[in-house]
């Protein structure tokens, strides 16, 4: 994710120490990164955008807890972010229509298979939103950022194992509702 780990973690420590400019260093490498999953694990930008600034502000105000030998700047920034957005899933309200919120960027394919692809990312993204928070987060950890089980685990404060059932789960579950919206259509 990071160029080199050792200079994030002199960044914190100097933004532990109240410096803004490395606070702005580091900022600019965390943003592009965790604002992507940001948006796989809450579903709409606007909260995406409310959880890393919530997030950021965290890393911020609570700098001098950080512990480089506990573990990358980066790895415990991504926990911060990922319960931020957990939490925010747990407040939703209803879920804005996809067809409002989906963008259709220009591209080269044909009208139709660009069609096809927003129809099915509509869906996708429509099972998704009806997962559990938690389920949601590993699916976006395990199949968005790659993510190992036992980072998951760590990110969700849980088990490797508790991971794969939670991930089998979802996936089945996930399945489940493409599968039914299917017949629902037909």
């Amino acid at each position: 994710m990071l160029r080199d780990l050792t200079d994030s973690a002199a960044l914190m420590a100097r933004v532990a120490d109240g410096d803004t400019a490395s606070f702005d260093q580091l900022v600019a490498r965390l943003h592009a990164p965790m604002l992507r999953l940001a948006l796989r694990i809450c579903g709409d930008r606007r909260d995406a955008e409310d959880a890393l600034q919530a997030a950021l502000t965290r890393l911020w105000t609570h700098a001098e807890i950080y512990e480089a030998a506990l573990g990358s700047v980066e790895g415990w920034f991504h926990r911060i972010l990922v319960n931020q957005c957990l939490d925010r899933r747990r407040r939703l309200r209803p879920v804005v229509p996809l067809d409002e919120a989906f963008d259709i960027a220009a591209s080269d394919p044909s009208p139709f298979d660009q069609a096809d692809a927003n129809a099915r990312a509509r869906r996708i993204n429509a099972a998704m939103a009806r997962l559990n928070s938690r389920q949601r987060a590993a699916i976006a950890l395990f199949h968005g950022e790659g993510a190992s089980m036992a980072e998951i685990a760590t990110q969700l404060e849980t088990s490797p194992k508790a991971v794969e059932g939670l991930l089998a789960r979802a996936r089945k579950e996930l399945s489940e509702l493409l599968a039914s919206e299917r017949t629902d259509t037909k």
